[in-house]
């Protein structure tokens, strides 16, 4: 996996994916985390960010997927579990082959993958997602509308 960890420092390149269903996004966290992320994982070293998409989906939800487009590259710095954290990280729009069972507001799907984690749909707009707490926090303000071609953000999180 690329992760870099350094005393107080951790560089991670992570891939994930936008799933929209029943106008809801699908979302994940390791329980007890306070935020929902966009499902994917770390890349990992000889593979292509695709194929990272593809085999974490495999992984975690037991699906194959079809991969649409690249919307954003993002660089994101922020604190985590006592870490200064740089993620850099491809999120890509992406639909599933077969249906992921579906509820509008409770965890619909559980792994264990070195953490428990849990898997839930948030309705894909903004202030749900920001109730939520879903991250990065910038997609809130681009789900009513995705870009036609990627973009690249820069986010720091306040100190």
């Amino acid at each position: 996996m690329i992760r870099i960890a350094e005393d107080t420092r951790l560089f991670s390149f992570r891939v994930a994916g936008l799933l929209i269903q029943d106008d809801h996004i699908l979302v994940q966290r390791a329980v007890g985390d306070d935020f929902w992320a966009l499902p994917g994982g770390r890349a990992e070293i000889g593979e292509t960010s695709e194929q990272t998409l593809i085999r974490e989906m495999q992984e975690e939800l037991d699906r194959d997927i079809s991969i649409s487009r690249l919307l954003f590259s993002v660089e994101s710095f922020f604190d985590w579990r006592g870490k200064s954290v740089h993620e850099l990280s491809l999120i890509y729009l992406i639909a599933l082959t077969v249906p992921f069972p579906f509820h509008p507001s409770e965890v619909v799907h559980r792994i264990h993958d070195g953490v428990d984690v849990e898997f839930r749909w948030v309705a894909a707009k903004k202030n749900a997602m920001a109730e939520a707490n879903v991250v990065p926090d910038f997609l809130a303000g681009h789900i009513d509308r995705l870009p036609e071609s990627s973009l690249h953000v820069i986010r720091h999180d306040p100190t």
